[in-house]
């Protein structure tokens, strides 16, 4: 019997005793199938983060160092995601699937997720599998936050070796703690040993059905929640989620925060001599509306006036700093009271999306503080 179309005819009992029939199946003589189900999609869906129809849990690998780089190794059920360059497209479970496989990069002196382009390589004793190289995708989830992931086809149970080859930062400015680092690519081996039952016995809970669908979103996974073996990378018990630092706390001044195809857009003028030598400099922060994630690989640009008269414009620069974290920003010659400062979403945020997040983050409109 296959275990998610088992767990779907249980939405009557409550939560403890779904995640009491998750970790039981083969005690109550269910085996595996080779195919998955999907949990239920959401009717109606609103054209904004919503509340999935389901929660799972994630299991933890393990973790692994290069020099500056830390990686976390985590896995769930396969299950269907949205990929979102230029279109979307719905990528649905396929029957061989194994696991969805998810990886989080970060600097170790930050502790900042580090949104860059990177290649897997699985090998089983020494080789790679078939299938077994390629490029995860970026991705937002409601309980994962910013990683990179996909679903994966393994030969069968036994050990494999994931090696993590990420590219320097390129297209992204450093400025203070991450200026002149991170020119270098990482290379970053985990080994993990794959059972079936570890799958099976991971926990699936549903959304009550009054709930499923509203403007809402799942908590974030907190640090050690996804069942680490006790590593740790010197910055926490567990890999970041990618939510960004509060904008309240951050030197300079709060302009607004605007919300526009259903994210969150604070921007901040500050006078900080890293970001500019001359003049002012503007920060903004798309973000997730309900726990702060960061939208990476967004285009965005901005133009101020003052007394009906253009005095700066101009596209913001992807930017990762130790107190501003990851964020878009401009040099500009100053901003006065009065002055209307506009943003403008040129292109979304391109990173595949799991339930709930992708029907957001599309169709923007231009905020003006």
């Amino acid at each position: 019997m296959n275990r998610r179309g088992f767990l779907r005819g249980t939405t009557g009992i409550g939560t403890a005793g779904i995640a009491g029939i998750a970790g039981c199946l083969e005690q109550l003589g269910f085996e595996e199938e080779s195919a998955w189900a999907n949990p239920p999609l959401v009717e109606n869906r609103p054209d904004a983060v919503y509340l999935p129809a389901s929660r799972e849990e994630m299991g933890m690998y393990g973790m692994a160092t290069d020099g500056d780089y830390a990686v976390a190794l985590s896995y769930t059920f396969p299950h269907r995601f949205w990929i979102v360059s230029g279109g979307k497209e719905l990528v649905e479970v396929n029957a061989d699937d194994s696991l969805h496989l998810m990886v989080t990069l970060w600097d170790r002196e930050t502790h900042t997720v580090l949104p860059v382009d990177m290649r897997l390589e699985i090998r089983q004793e020494g080789s790679p599998i078939d299938g077994g190289v390629f490029s995860p995708w970026p991705m937002i989830s409601q309980r994962m936050g910013f990683h990179y992931g996909d679903n994966v086809r393994l030969p069968g149970e036994g050990e494999y070796t994931v090696h993590v080859r990420a590219d320097p930062l390129t297209g992204t400015a450093r400025t203070g703690a991450f200026e002149g680092r991170l020119k270098a690519p990482a290379s970053l081996e985990v080994d993990f040993e794959y059972a079936r039952s570890d799958i099976n016995g991971l926990s699936f809970e549903t959304i009550d059905e009054d709930r499923r669908g509203s403007r809402d979103a799942l908590s974030l996974m907190a640090h050690g929640e996804e069942g680490s073996d006790g590593e740790s990378d010197g910055q926490g018990a567990g890999p970041p989620t990618g939510q960004g630092p509060s904008v309240d706390e951050l030197p300079g001044e709060l302009l607004g925060t605007e919300r526009s195809g259903d994210a969150k857009l604070p921007a901040v003028v500050t006078d900080a001599d890293r970001f500019t030598d001359d003049g002012s400099y503007l920060a903004v922060f798309p973000r997730t509306p309900y726990n702060d994630v960061i939208l990476p690989f967004t285009s965005l640009s901005a133009a101020i006036e003052r007394e009906g008269e253009r005095r700066d414009d101009g596209s913001l620069t992807a930017t990762l700093d130790d107190e501003f974290g990851y964020h878009y920003g401009l040099a500009v010659d100053d901003v006065r009271e009065g002055d209307r400062v506009t943003i403008t979403v040129d292109s979304p945020p391109q990173v595949s999306r799991h339930d709930g997040y992708e029907t957001a983050f599309f169709e923007f409109e231009a905020v003006t503080y």
